[in-house]
């Protein structure tokens, strides 16, 4: 079966997932994360992509980013796999691959799990062991989010601006939805949708998100038709 095209639509915040090949690591050390890094600003710069948060593991990285053009985030994707791919080689004296195929993402109703999934993104570290606070781990947006330090790769998303009056109220906010958590449901929902390319939102977001493109936006159910908007 042929896969289906990615799901992206400027305006909309995606989380985007890209892995090792192999779940092999893709950063050894702080030199390799600051590269990424780097490539990000300038790639997210250049192709009018609006990075609200970030965080760069063992073998894989998370991005929640909202592009401003059809294209700009599949050309930021690929500016940045393909330098990081020629740097990691020479530096690291080796060759081939890198990445396990291309990137996933999903298409975040922003209302309803953007937020959370900033706060999901902050507890990977803490999940895969590598750290035991988020405000440790340096290769995230959490510091920057917390009042920690300023990291110009971020755009914050108006849900954030909404958290408070002042950058205090905002880094004491967030902070506060980290501690709390999210529950295992939707930690599940929000790595199943990246990882499956489905749109991630409630039944009226998905039903209006349908009319706005022909690729199907939720997995079909056995004898039920796709989701439109005059669908319950």
């Amino acid at each position: 079966m042929a896969r289906l095209p990615r799901l992206t639509l400027p305006g909309y915040p995606h989380h985007v997932i890209q892995r090792g090949n192999n779940r092999q690591p893709i950063f050894f050390d702080a030199a390799d994360r600051e590269m990424m890094w780097g490539l990000l600003c300038e790639y997210a710069k250049e192709h009018q992509v609006a990075v609200h948060a970030y965080v760069l593991m063992d073998n894989h990285f998370h991005l929640l980013a909202t592009p401003q053009t059809e294209r700009g985030l599949t050309l930021l994707m690929q500016a940045v796999g393909r330098r990081y791919v020629r740097y990691f080689n020479q530096r690291h004296g080796r060759s081939g691959t890198l990445w396990e195929g291309r990137y996933r993402n999903t298409l975040v109703q922003a209302e309803r799990h953007l937020l959370p999934c900033m706060v999901y993104l902050d507890l990977n570290p803490v999940r895969d062991g590598l750290c035991n606070d988020p405000a440790d781990f340096r290769w995230s947006s959490h510091g920057h989010y917390i009042g920690l330090r300023s990291d110009r790769l971020i755009t914050p998303h108006p849900l954030y601006w909404a958290l408070g009056n002042t950058p205090f109220a905002r880094d004491e906010a967030y902070a506060e939805l980290v501690r709390e958590g999210i529950g295992r449901a939707e930690q599940m929902a929000i790595t199943d949708s990246a990882l499956n390319g489905w749109a991630l939102g409630d039944a009226d977001f998905l039903a209006s998100l349908q009319q706005s493109t022909p690729r199907r936006v939720v997995k079909a159910r056995a004898g039920r038709p796709v989701i439109t908007k005059e669908a319950d």
